[in-house]
């Protein structure tokens, strides 16, 4: 085979020319002439194999995956002089849990058409050193549709038949009018990390008025709405599509998933790090791993036609979960920390996109992730063949076979994607992000309302004590085990400014061209 990648080293051997090739240049005394010839030499291998635009991208994507290696990455901190955050719950069962009122560092700033939130230099002590990770720009691409407009109270009331629930945030306090029941309890740990981000960063959750809604499928389709259309309503969601208009907010599964058993993230992304160190890539299962609910969708159904039961060895071991024989038993087989031990994992949509997601890509397997139109918040940071290898979704079989081939190939290049897969999740995914990229996602919409929100009169409030204080069973477990202990005593990182056209373009490309150059690869196999 031969292409981008090539046979086994050469691509090692070219690189390997270019260090020695610098090498030799820094050791020369003629360091203009060295450098002529080796330019040269690199220019008549370009030409000769048509390398260009190939290698351009290669090592760009090699740039991208060293930064990510040496990123600073900014942990919030807490002193002594920070706020507890407590939860005290009447020893009395019969007694109605009421919500404390903590003391904020600042009074939440109403946004006007006029004027934005305060500075928050003046809130918390400790500045923040760190620009937010480059998916946190997509928050101005989210708010977009309602930049030249505003967001009118009209809006958000054509939001309604959309939502789930609709939150109002007043003086750092949360009040919830509930229209539908969500899928198991989505709703609640949704609600639940909200509640934990006006603790943490009390007084700086600005004003607002949301509409939510808590399914998989967006619905605010572009379409339908344009210059001479009324603006589309603003929806909070899970995830979206390039067709659709949906604002994305990190999913409930962040503070725990009781019906499967997902512990809370913070827990659990530790768990699969320390999973990952159990057994060496090279003495993992040499196939594609992956087990979950595949009666959910078709495009997993079909999956399963690559399983190695079916009379040709497709490289992928696929398993269905037995939920109901998982609950029984506790789910002590589905620990997720302990499914990293295969080469490599496979990630595949749902009824759209999938909270496995984010668990997939922590394991330093590489992922081969099949080509999915949706996206959550985070996953608009990923980039084919950096952080992932992406597979058909219409030949998904024949483009495992490849990928895992390549991979047990070109050990090297298949260890990279993986770990650089595992550390943005584990690193530029951990919860302090995850808030961060909350709190500045609510304050930028916060700023485009063009009313003062008010409390629904069938608004109740929520908070620590309404919603943990009467939990039981593993609602509790997980409500308790994800809240936040302490207000964060410094900044929050960042962030960083909107796209410009030419650079969304770019972007786009930049994935247009590794994932045509895969399928090349694949059709030469």
């Amino acid at each position: 085979m031969k292409g981008w990648f090539g046979s086994e080293g050469l691509f090692e051997d070219l690189s390997e020319r270019i260090r020695s090739g610098i090498a030799s240049i820094k050791s020369s005394s003629s360091k203009g002439i060295g450098f002529v010839i080796f330019a040269l030499f690199i220019l008549v291998v370009l030409i000769s194999t048509r390398w260009i635009d190939r290698v351009s991208y290669v090592i760009s994507s090699i740039s991208g995956s060293n930064a990510v290696a040496s990123k600073q990455y900014f942990h919030h901190h807490t002193s002594p002089n920070s706020q507890p955050i407590t939860l005290r719950c009447p020893l009395n069962d019969t007694v109605k849990p009421t919500c404390k009122r903590r003391t904020s560092i600042a009074t939440s700033p109403s946004p006007s058409p006029s004027s934005s939130p305060r500075s928050s230099s003046a809130l918390l002590s400790s500045p923040s050193s760190s620009s937010c990770p480059e998916y946190f720009r997509y928050i101005h691409e989210d708010l977009r549709p309602w930049n030249a407009t505003g967001i009118t109270v009209e809006m958000v009331e054509r939001a309604k038949k959309h939502a789930n629930f609709r939150l109002v945030v007043l003086d750092g306090r949360a009040y919830v009018e509930k229209y539908s029941k969500a899928f198991q309890t989505r709703d609640v740990f949704t609600l639940w990390g909200i509640v934990q981000l006006l603790n943490l960063y009390p007084g700086r959750v600005p004003d607002l008025d949301l509409m939510f809604n808590c399914d998989d499928i967006p619905i605010i389709r572009s379409s339908d709405y344009g210059p001479s259309k009324p603006p589309p309503p603003p929806v909070f969601r899970y995830c979206k599509d390039g067709a659709t208009l949906d604002i994305l907010f990190p999913d409930w599964s962040f503070w725990g998933w009781p019906e499967v058993n997902i512990k809370p993230w913070v827990k659990l992304a530790e768990e699969i790090k320390e999973g990952n160190k159990r057994v060496k890539w090279e003495d993992r299962e040499p196939y594609a791993f992956w087990k979950g609910n595949q009666w959910v969708a078709r495009t997993r159904q079909d999956l399963f036609k690559c399983n190695v039961s079916n009379g040709r060895e497709w490289n992928a071991r696929l398993f269905t979960q037995d939920w109901e024989g998982a609950r029984r038993s506790g789910f002590k087989g589905s620990n997720l920390a302990n499914q990293c031990d295969y080469r490599y994992k496979i990630y595949i949509e749902g009824r759209a996109w999938s909270v496995s997601e984010k668990y997939i890509l922590a394991c330093d397997s590489p992922t081969l992730l099949v080509n999915t139109p949706f996206m959550d918040f985070f996953s608009r940071g990923l980039m084919p063949m950096q952080h992932y290898w992406p597979i058909r979704p219409d030949q998904k079989c024949k483009s495992i076979k490849f990928a895992v081939d390549w991979g047990n190939k070109h050990h090297k290049m298949a260890k990279r994607i993986g770990k650089v897969g595992s550390d943005f999740i584990q690193e530029e995914v951990q919860m302090d992000y995850v808030y961060d990229y909350m709190l500045h996602l609510l304050t930028e919409y916060a700023k485009l309302l063009r009313y003062k929100p008010r409390k629904p009169e069938k608004a109740t409030e929520f908070c620590l004590e309404s919603m943990a204080c009467k939990a039981s069973g593993l609602v509790k477990t997980f409500l308790t085990e994800s809240m936040a202990r302490s207000a964060y005593d410094s900044e929050p990182c960042t962030l960083p400014p909107p796209f410009d056209p030419k650079e969304l373009e770019e972007i786009a490309e930049r994935k247009r061209k590794s994932l045509k150059e895969v399928e090349m690869l694949e059709k030469r196999d």
